[in-house]
């Protein structure tokens, strides 16, 4: 199971959120590349970053921070937060994204995050199925859509989906524990419709990434039992509750 850090940034500041509200914002380092070379330092490959202005505004905004991040480091980035355009992905890759991750676009324009798919493939897009009480919340979590959580990601695995970020809203930034119910759940129906139906099958099982809720080391090992190819850690790290330490022997130990 890779392990995938996050940076959060705010007016290009590294924060955490605690259940996507803006007013919750905690600023914990003024230099994201600080910290990102931090968990290089400590064997970390991977690195989830989010535009939280780009989510609010509907457009790329720190861009210049994942360049920074890209050309100075060698993590491997994905990103996301306010990706609603063409122009808006082309910045993120030439600025260094290895993968970006739609979220409300593949909600509200759907023709377009298709689109992406078809032309980058599955292996440069993530889908964002961020849930509230399982159903997909858009707009940086700031409202709730009409769609139902495993229908959403079964409809996009058709299309050609296969690395999925599911962030539970009810339990981010709370350090109270990952949402394994609602894992379980999405890899049993999502993978047996995989491996039932021959359109699925064609494309293969989701690679589940979870996030949101991380709060102890002990955490880990049982997502990864439950199949997840990913996790995101965030507030976990920046409170000391998991040390970089901890994650760099967990890696060298997979």
């Amino acid at each position: 199971m890779r392990i995938i850090p996050a940076i959060d940034i705010i007016e290009g500041k590294c924060v955490r959120l605690s259940k996507g509200d803006y007013d919750t914002k905690i600023i914990y380092n003024e230099n994201p590349l600080e910290v990102a070379k931090s968990f290089e330092a400590h064997g970390i490959e991977y690195l989830h970053l989010v535009d939280l202005d780009g989510a609010k505004s509907s457009q790329i905004v720190n861009y210049k921070i994942l360049e920074q991040i890209a050309t100075k480091t060698k993590l491997k980035i994905d990103f996301g937060g306010g990706l609603k355009s063409d122009a808006d992905l082309k910045i993120a890759f030439e600025s260094g994204a290895n993968q970006i991750t739609g979220g409300s676009i593949a909600v509200k324009n759907r023709a377009i995050f298709e689109k992406w798919i078809a032309e980058y493939g599955s292996d440069k897009i993530i889908l964002g199925a961020d849930a509230n009480n399982e159903k997909v919340a858009v707009s940086g979590w700031l409202e709730d859509s009409n769609e139902d959580l495993i229908p959403f990601i079964q409809d996009y695995q058709c299309k050609g989906i296969q690395y999925v970020i599911c962030t539970d809203i009810a339990k981010d930034g709370m350090l109270e524990g990952p949402s394994f119910d609602l894992y379980q759940k999405i890899l049993k129906q999502c993978n047996v419709i995989s491996s039932m139906s021959p359109r699925a099958k064609s494309r293969g099982e989701i690679k589940l990434i979870a996030s949101g809720g991380i709060s102890t080391f002990d955490e880990l090992p049982k997502l990864a039992e439950l199949g997840c190819e990913g996790t995101i850690i965030g507030k976990a790290i920046y409170e000391g509750r998991i040390r970089l330490k901890q994650l760099e022997k967990f890696i060298l130990s997979s």
